[in-house]
């Protein structure tokens, strides 16, 4: 569960994001829209405690991020998976070492390792990739990868910041199927896009962000004018 109350963040006296509440419940799928400095990142940022809300509260599952000491910030961002839409994969590891390199820094037994990377691999449809490097790889696979690597702990929540960005449309298709059957495992999933007909089709929750506020919270599609020029002043100080 992911509850903001009354949440402002100002960047130099600039509205990240103001007076924002709103709850969103384990299992949701919620796609986060909005032009470039809306607020999206801030949104987003705040959840993992990235950055510090200048007021307001925010509940992460059972913590009240708001509340966290620095030295408690890992233990809430274990239970985060995320995915970004330039992969971050290690180049110089293979798919399998990237993978269980999530496992390792939670120094999960290499037992267990050598148990669930496969079993991960396989659900996210690339067993036969192991052994590949993340540059022998298509952006598609490259993102499977990450997938799988953003769930190979079996986190309650995934933040997925355009995932299929970078991604032709029949890949964005089987990436937005992938994370279908990841949500209805009991995974949350948080989206943030600017993928229009991913949002129509999908017909999930959709949260709209307009200069730090949230101005839409309904069950439809993408309908936001991504040429609003209010939604684009000052841009550049909050993504």
């Amino acid at each position: 569960m992911i509850v903001f109350e009354n949440v402002t963040k100002y960047y130099n006296g600039n509205i990240g994001l103001e007076d924002a509440s709103i709850q969103i419940a384990d299992g949701d799928f919620v796609f986060l829209v909005g032009p470039s400095g809306a607020g999206k990142s801030t949104f987003i940022k705040l959840i993992l405690k990235e950055i510090n809300a200048d007021s307001g509260r925010i509940i992460v599952g059972d913590k009240d991020v708001t509340a966290l000491s620095n030295r408690e910030i890992p233990e809430l961002r274990r239970n985060i998976g995320i995915v970004f839409q330039d992969f971050r994969l290690l180049p110089k590891k293979t798919v399998f070492e990237n993978v269980a390199f999530a496992m390792e820094i939670i120094h999960c037994s290499k037992s267990q390792i050598q148990k669930r990377v496969p079993q991960i691999l396989n659900l996210v449809g690339i067993p036969d990739k192991a052994d590949k490097y993340p540059d022998e790889l298509s952006a598609g696979e490259q993102q499977r990868v990450a997938i799988a690597r953003a769930i190979i702990n079996r986190p309650s929540m995934l933040i997925a910041d355009e995932p299929t960005g970078n991604l032709d449309p029949d890949t964005s298709n089987d990436i937005m199927e992938l994370l279908h059957q990841i949500n209805m495992s009991g995974t949350t999933i948080v989206m943030v896009t600017h993928a229009k007909d991913i949002v129509d089709r999908m017909n999930k929750r959709v949260v709209a962000i307009e200069s730090g506020h949230i101005v839409r919270d309904d069950i439809g599609q993408y309908g936001y004018d991504e040429d609003c020029i209010s939604c684009q002043e000052d841009a550049f100080l909050y993504e």
